[in-house]
């Protein structure tokens, strides 16, 4: 089983002044036990359906040209989206950059199906790797360079550094 599914639980209808109305649907990711939720109209997975089927073998989407208006029409629609995208995940082992940036998804581990997310592919895009910022700034590393009035020794660091640089010496 692949460690991302993904799910369509609903829809919804916009209007505004510039544009006809248009149908929203919800995309419920979820991906190693995280998930996260990307609205999209039919013409982003359009869009995503004509540039998957330069690179791979896709399913057939739901038809372009329907009455988007009728609630059992729409029902029809965010099913066959729905399987739509299920089916791109379990026909391709590794599923390809352009469908991941359509749901989001930072990185991905391209592993094989039955790996787990603890894994993480070292050769990947740049791009689809994890970023972080740190959450505390330290002027000096209060663990490498304790504090000089420290009249106490820090045994736990002499002997973590004894151990990894000063293996076979003996203690005193």
């Amino acid at each position: 089983m692949h460690p991302l599914m993904v799910s369509i639980p609903s829809f919804r209808s916009e209007d505004n002044a510039l544009e006809r109305g248009y149908t929203v649907f919800k995309i419920e990711v979820l991906m190693c036990g995280r998930q996260h939720t990307v609205e999209k109209r039919y013409s982003e997975f359009h869009t995503l359906h004509k540039a998957l089927k330069k690179i791979t073998k896709v399913p057939e989407i739901p038809s372009k040209h329907v009455r988007n208006w009728i609630p059992k029409v729409l029902e029809q629609r965010r099913h066959g989206l729905e399987l739509y995208l299920q089916t791109i995940i379990m026909e391709n082992e590794v599923l390809p950059k352009i469908f991941l940036d359509f749901l989001n998804v930072r990185h991905f581990p391209s592993l094989p199906k039955t790996e787990s997310c603890g894994s993480f592919d070292t050769e990947s895009d740049e791009s689809s790797k994890l970023t972080h910022q740190p959450a505390l700034l330290f002027l000096r590393d209060p663990y490498v360079l304790p504090d000089n009035h420290d009249t106490f020794p820090n045994v736990v660091i002499e002997g973590v550094i004894h151990g990894m640089f000063y293996p076979d010496l003996q203690p005193r």
